[in-house]
This record gives structure tokens, C-alpha cells and sequence, in this order.
């Protein structure tokens, strides 16, 4: 005997599809795929951008935020920063032709990686958004905690196991906070070949509202060519990072919202 309820079927029907969407969606594509009547897939999606379950970008296309279905708080957050994310995040997918992801850090310190548009090209630079990445050898990670409070900082690396992921990657706890200085200076974080052979990371600060960062925009290079296009590449995401801030309402230091053309 069936015993589904029909609507808590297709929502999760929806949920499932989205998950598996590498790029967001137009309407008509979800009731193409799961023969829903659009009216019907129309509800169903609006029900879950209203609860902060997915997006509608510009475009009116969604996009399923990777959040826990028990922190309800945070994946509203999530869905706020995502949906000023994503539409700058294509753009610089596009503009630097390599793969861009958005990251947060957890309370213990680790990178969780909450969307991303991955490279075009046919050599590039991939993930999984499900579970944690190390911080200590990722540029998003030393970005993250390089902005972090100093005392949480140093509870991370105290729990911390730092192995080498790769012959680059640097394990001295003191060495990877000297880098922090640096990072602040620069606007951003560089991980070449320390978490993955053959790949190169960078990262720059996304500022939330109230002067402080939120999150990381990263742009995972295939290491080869982030060395023809290192200075390019850093002011693509830089700049990318600083347009996402300011539609987040951050204000620069002269008291300006930090917008730029798009």
C-alpha cells in the first residue's frame, strides 16, 4: 500500500532534484524534470525560498542552499549571503574561467563549503559542498581564521591535527599565524598546492552588515595556470569579494556602502 502524502512527496522530490543541479534552475526546467504541474512547482519552490531552504537569483532561476535542516537561524543567513553571492560568483566563474566556492567556518575552525560554480574548462578544479575541509593548509581556511578571534583561533590549532597533505603543506601552527599579518594587509589568502597537488587556492573576505567577515569567496585554480595569471586572478576575486560585501550593506572605512558596478 502507498502511504506517501503526495505533497510532502514532491516536496522532497524537489529537494532531491535541486540537490543535484549543479547550476540554479529556471521553473519550467524543475517541471520539465518532475512532470509537476507548474503551478503546483511554482508553490513548492516559492515554499522553500520563503523558508530559506533555496534561492531565486535574478534570473528567477533556484538554487538549493547546503545547509543542516536543524539550524534553521543559520541557513537563513546562509540563504541571504548566497543569494547576494551567487550572481557574482557566476560572473567571476566566467570572467576568470576557473571554479568559484563560497565557505564559512564552523565553530570548531573548519571550512564548510556552501556553494559553488565550477570551472568550464575541460582540466579543472572540483568538489564535493558536503562535508569539512582542513583550514590550516586551504587559502580559505587562513583567510577565515586569519579574521577570527585570536582565541578561537588558538583553540583551533590546539585541537587541530596538522598533517602534510601535500609536500607544500605547511604544519608549523606558528608558521601559518605568522602568515596571518599578511593576509590582512594583502585582502587575501593563497594556498598553492598545500591542500591539493596540482591545484592552487585563493581567498578573499566577504563583510557581513557589521564591519565584520562572514565568509570567504574562493577561486580554485589549476596550479599551472594560476602562475600565468596570479596578479589577475587575485584582483578578479578581490574585487568579486568587495561587490558581494557591499550588497550584504558592508560599509568601507570613509563610510560608504562597498558597491561596484555589475
Amino acid at each position: 500500500m502507498n502511504t506517501e502524502v503526495k505533497s510532502a512527496a514532491r516536496v522532497l522530490d524537489l529537494l532531491e532534484y535541486l540537490a543535484g543541479c549543479s547550476e540554479p534552475v529556471k521553473l519550467k526546467e524543475i517541471v520539465a524534470a518532475l512532470g509537476f504541474p507548474k503551478s503546483s512547482a511554482h508553490a513548492l519552490a516559492q515554499t522553500l525560498v520563503s523558508r530559506g531552504y533555496a534561492i531565486q537569483d535574478a534570473t528567477e532561476r533556484y538554487v538549493l542552499v547546503h545547509a543542516s535542516r536543524h539550524q534553521s537561524a543559520s541557513r537563513a543567513l546562509e540563504a541571504r549571503l548566497l543569494s547576494a553571492a551567487h550572481p557574482i560568483m557566476e560572473q567571476l566563474r566566467d570572467e576568470s574561467g576557473e571554479t568559484v566556492m563560497l565557505a564559512v567556518l564552523t565553530q570548531r575552525g573548519d571550512c564548510r563549503r556552501i556553494a559553488k560554480c565550477v570551472s568550464r574548462q575541460a582540466v579543472r578544479y572540483d568538489i564535493e559542498l558536503d562535508g569539512l575541509s582542513d583550514s590550516y593548509c586551504s587559502a580559505t581556511g587562513r583567510l577565515l581564521l586569519a579574521h577570527w578571534d585570536p582565541i578561537l583561533t588558538d583553540g583551533y590549532f590546539a585541537r587541530a591535527h596538522l598533517v602534510p597533505r601535500t609536500p607544500k603543506t605547511v604544519t608549523d601552527p606558528d608558521a601559518i599565524k605568522g602568515m596571518f599579518d599578511t593576509i590582512r594587509a594583502e585582502g587575501f589568502a593563497v594556498s598553492d598546492e598545500e591542500h591539493v597537488t596540482g591545484s592552487t587556492g585563493l581567498a578573499a573576505p566577504i563583510w557581513g552588515r557589521e564591519g565584520k567577515v562572514i565568509a570567504a569567496l574562493n577561486l580554485g585554480v589549476v596550479a599551472l595556470r594560476y602562475h600565468v595569471r596570479a596578479r589577475e586572478l587575485a584582483d578578479l576575486l578581490k574585487d568579486a569579494a568587495r561587490r558581494i560585501s557591499g550588497r550584504l550593506g558592508h560599509r568601507t572605512s570613509s563610510g560608504h556602502e562597498a558597491s561596484f558596478a555589475e
